[in-house]
């Protein structure tokens, strides 16, 4: 289904678009970023903090993690310091990164057991579609992010796959 290259190569992806995301939202204010959109996590700062409460709960389940500190409903107000949270998204980048690294094909090719708060009961899935999740969950809300950082002013990055440079 998917191998550690396509991995590593999301994760690196991911980290791409979140430094084009945050350096966008870094050239406006508190108050833009806090500005409430009408988007499903509100605002610009409420959708970046969703997007680190997703990764950060999947990775939990992935390599270990401390789970975020708080339900999904509060995921849009996880971290309130404009800093903190790029910061925490710069930290789980590189930590997203390293576990990429050490991803192999018998891991992916296996299953992955949790228990579902959502459920409120253990659940069993191939550990490659969860992988996806993962990185589709990502695509998803940094493209709300992106949309919201246009309407604002700001300038992110180009988003296409093809366009991530090429690393030295």
């Amino acid at each position: 289904m998917i191998d550690p290259a396509y991995v590593a190569t999301m994760a690196r992806y991911n980290a791409w678009q979140n430094a084009s995301l945050y350096a966008a939202a870094g050239s406006l204010d508190d108050e833009a970023r806090h500005a409430d959109r009408g988007a499903f996590f509100g605002s610009i700062h409420g959708t970046l903090c969703h997007l680190l409460w997703g990764d950060t709960f999947w990775m939990s389940r992935f390599d270990g993690w401390t789970p975020p500190p708080v339900a999904l409903p509060d995921s849009p107000g996880m971290i309130d310091d404009w800093d903190r949270l790029a910061e925490a998204r710069a930290e789980a980048d590189a930590r997203i990164r390293d576990w990429a690294g050490r991803v192999d094909a018998a891991w992916l090719a296996g299953d992955l057991t949790w228990f579902s708060g959502l459920r409120q009961r253990d659940v069993t899935r191939p550990a490659a579609l969860c992988v996806m999740h993962f990185f589709n969950h990502q695509t998803h809300h940094r493209g709300q992010a992106h949309a919201l950082l246009t309407g604002a002013g700001a300038r992110p990055e180009d988003t296409d796959l093809v366009a991530m440079p090429v690393p030295e």
